[in-house]
């Protein structure tokens, strides 16, 4: 079954291994599907959720279209580096930004109802820590991304994968990482 696939490389330098993973995905994806992608580097909008949901704050046309992305997505793959057990700043902004409420979820009384159900995810994560801290360093990602921001927006939980140390790791280890993504991607998964 053909899949609508975003593609997201949540680094926001303009060149880097999670950009590689994003384009391996990508290329494989891309074969028997249907793909979009996002690169972070490349967005310009304010990051900064400036009124909370107090006021409403205009999207900005990069904004307005990562919103279509999103809502024509069935898959979303994101690719991201793991900075100070967090995510980037920027890219918790895009999310602060563009997951609002009426497009991500709505209320009903005090109880949030999602919006962007029927949908998977797959999060692929890179850190260049140690690779005995990698799993404690990811948690915290994870459960931001995933099950806080993710499922409770109507996604389906999300697979993961994790790759580190990227900044320690031999060529052979970078190479098997990435025939790893080369796979997921073609099954789109």
């Amino acid at each position: 079954m053909t899949k609508n696939i975003l593609i997201i490389n949540a680094n926001p330098k303009r060149s880097s291994f999670c950009q590689h993973l994003a384009d391996t995905y990508e290329r494989e994806a891309r074969e028997q599907n249907n793909t979009q992608r996002v690169n972070l580097s490349a967005l310009q909008f304010n990051p900064s959720l400036d009124c909370g949901y107090d006021d409403e704050q205009p999207l900005e046309p990069d904004l307005q279209v990562f919103q279509q992305q999103i809502a024509w997505a069935d898959h979303v793959v994101i690719v991201s580096p793991i900075w100070w057990g967090s995510l980037p700043a920027k890219f918790k902004g895009l999310f602060d930004r563009s997951f609002l409420p009426g497009f991500a979820f709505k209320y009903q009384g005090y109880t949030p109802v999602p919006l962007l159900t029927d949908k998977t995810s797959r999060i692929i994560l890179t850190m260049d820590a140690p690779p005995q801290s990698l799993q404690d360093q990811a948690a915290s990602v994870i459960a931001q991304l995933d099950v806080f921001t993710l499922q409770f927006s109507g996604f389906q939980p999300s697979a993961v994968s994790l790759f580190g140390s990227v900044v320690a790791a031999s060529e052979s280890e970078k190479s098997a990482w990435v025939n790893e993504i080369k796979q997921l991607g073609r099954a789109a998964k």
